[in-house]
């Protein structure tokens, strides 16, 4: 039995790189994981959610609505659900519309890979005051797992990410192209720069329709734009030493 409380957990996703990391995580702490992938058929639905005590959803924004819709006829009012995306206002509102029952979202702030030294942290929030009991159950899940957790609203967490994933792509982007104007960059490539490209590389390789997705779907990424914008026009103007001693909070707890 799970340390949680949380006994059977069904994930639609179940084979993506995050979907297969909780199977995994999950199995490992002595849950029932019953996995879900497409085709979604109403007998493989059924299965899978009876008696289920939590339904993750491990799918792109875009499809959530849609997942939605075929899991409900099957989803008992007592199941938590919740689900791993890297936006949270939309969808917290697609569960919320839906499941009268406890709805949890979750943000795992990793990939399936962990750098050395990184520590794995889960933002959780709670759908509804009544859901905080759920909440609590899925961060003792997360943590046996080894996560660490700590509470959020939606809010908040689309505005820490409209930056930390919204802008570091549509700066990105933009940095990189205006390098590609310069002539013969390539040979005075630095260390440095060299290691912004090696960070950049799989993102706009790989998956840069992710990123546009979860670009589209943070409200607050317009917003997040325009105040990068009047920090580059005071770069503009030579205030790089306000700029700079702005930058320095990162480091307040450090000794220099």
């Amino acid at each position: 039995m799970s340390v949680s409380g949380i006994n059977k957990i069904a994930i639609v996703g179940a084979s993506g790189q995050m979907g297969s990391l909780f199977c995994k995580d999950f199995r490992n702490q002595g849950c029932l994981v019953a996995e879900l992938n497409r085709p979604l058929t109403d007998d493989a639905i059924s299965d899978a959610l009876d008696d289920c005590d939590m339904l993750l959803l491990s799918v792109p924004v875009t499809s959530m609505d849609g997942v939605l819709d075929l899991m409900l006829p099957h989803l008992k009012p007592s199941t938590i659900l919740c689900d791993v995306g890297s936006v949270k206002m939309l969808p917290m509102k697609s569960m919320l519309d839906r499941h009268d029952g406890p709805v949890v979202g979750t943000h795992p702030l990793f990939g399936p890979v962990l750098p050395e030294g990184f520590t794995p942290r889960v933002a959780i929030v709670p759908g509804r005051k009544t859901d905080e009991h759920a909440a609590k159950k899925i961060s003792a899940l997360m943590e046996s797992c080894g996560y660490a957790c700590f509470n959020s609203t939606a809010e908040e967490h689309d505005k820490a990410m409209a930056v930390i994933q919204g802008l570091n792509f549509t700066s990105t982007v933009a940095f990189l192209s205006v390098a590609r104007d310069v002539d013969s960059i390539e040979n005075f490539v630095t260390p440095s720069f060299r290691r912004r490209l090696d960070s950049a590389r799989k993102m706009l390789t790989q998956d840069t329709e992710l990123f546009e997705v979860i670009s589209e779907a943070n409200p607050f990424l317009q917003e997040t734009n325009r105040k990068f914008m009047s920090y580059l026009s005071l770069a503009a103007g030579g205030d790089l030493d306000l700029l700079a001693d702005r930058t320095l909070w990162w480091w307040r707890n450090d000794s220099y």
